[in-house]
């Protein structure tokens, strides 16, 4: 009789001042993205009465911090049932289970016709098919982004047209000023910031 193979071991690390907790199936949170959760809270002080949405949420650190600094609620989509569970228990470890919900399931399936949003922020997968052999401790569901990276954020960007209130932003990383720029030059969108991290950029994009 065949064992059944090892669990992953699990590890924690600080994100922001929330413990997250994660293993080797999803992707290790990156603690200079704590920028976008501070850059979406800021962001929320003036933005209109609403949740805020993360796509792509993977273990929730992003998404979490930016609840937790905001107030707002949060509601969290993956499609992957590992990174979902993940941000269920960091959602409860750091005090925040009674407003976030967590939903695993595609984009196109995980949000009704009328919800709207205050904000919506995603961290997609933005490596080229071509290079996620670069990064080979990394889960390929949240790393490979098709030819050129875009494919996953140019959903989110459809998924946020779709469920964002009026005026209201979409925080999207990416990994180059090259790539935030085909994203700001999507028809009916328009860019109103951007800010550099560590290995990566967040780039602010409006509704026309």
């Amino acid at each position: 009789m065949t064992s059944a193979p090892p669990a992953p071991a699990e590890q924690s690390l600080d994100f922001g001042g929330l413990r997250i907790a994660y293993d080797e199936r999803v992707l290790t949170p990156r603690p200079w993205t704590a920028m976008q959760s501070r850059w979406a809270a800021e962001l929320a002080a003036t933005a209109g009465p609403g949740p805020v949405l993360e796509l792509c949420t993977g273990a929730g650190h992003i998404g979490l911090l930016a609840a937790a600094l905001s107030g707002r609620s949060l509601v969290a989509v993956d499609v992957d049932p590992v990174a979902c569970a993940y941000a269920e228990r960091n959602a409860a470890a750091a005090g925040l289970a009674d407003r976030v919900e967590v939903r695993c399931a595609s984009m196109a399936d995980a949000l009704g016709d009328a919800e709207r949003f205050a904000m919506v922020i995603a961290d997609p997968p933005w490596v080229p098919s071509a290079h996620v052999g670069d990064h080979p401790a990394d889960p390929l569901l949240a790393i490979d982004g098709g030819d050129d990276g875009l494919d996953l954020a140019r959903l989110c960007l459809t998924t946020a047209a779709d469920h964002l209130l009026p005026g209201a932003p979409v925080l999207l990383q990416v990994g180059t000023d090259a790539q935030a720029d085909e994203l700001a030059a999507v028809e009916g969108w328009s860019e109103v910031g951007r800010r550099h991290g560590e290995r990566g950029v967040v780039v602010a994009l409006v509704r026309d």
